[in-house]
């Protein structure tokens, strides 16, 4: 069994805690809190009646970059055959550790199942990130 769903628009990676100064209490950007929360409801919308997983989980993430507009028409092929990669921000372990945040507790019980992860950024035609978890 698996589960597979795209989470459309600007692709963001997990931010570093920020502290309040006055409390000197660490707490997580909203941002970074809106992106998990927007995760969680495309797994949902997709999958209403999910059942989490209890066994070893393989996750696999592609994050979609778009084409930069300055692209030559040289290099345009190749970032689209994936022979280009994008190495803009967000960075791959960001990315990585946010979805796995999101998906924590809903589509896995913990992440410490997590026994298997592939994860790749490459261009297409729309900015999106590609989530594949499975139970094997």
């Amino acid at each position: 069994m698996f589960y597979e769903f795209e989470v459309p628009g600007k692709i963001r990676g997990k931010a570093r805690p920020k502290v309040n100064t006055y409390t000197l209490r660490a707490y997580t950007p909203q941002e970074t809190k809106d992106y998990e929360q927007l995760i969680q409801q495309y797994f949902i919308i997709k999958y209403p009646k999910y059942v989490t997983f209890e066994g070893r989980v393989f996750v696999k993430i592609c994050a979609c970059f778009p084409i930069p507009k300055n692209t030559s028409k040289k290099n345009l092929g190749p970032m689209l055959q994936n022979s280009i990669s994008p190495t803009k921000k967000p960075d791959i372990d960001n990315i990585v550790k946010i979805v796995l945040d999101a998906l924590n507790k809903i589509a896995f019980k913990d992440d410490n199942q997590i026994t298997k992860l592939e994860v790749e950024k490459v261009y297409g035609s729309q900015e999106k990130v590609i989530i594949r978890v499975e139970e094997y």
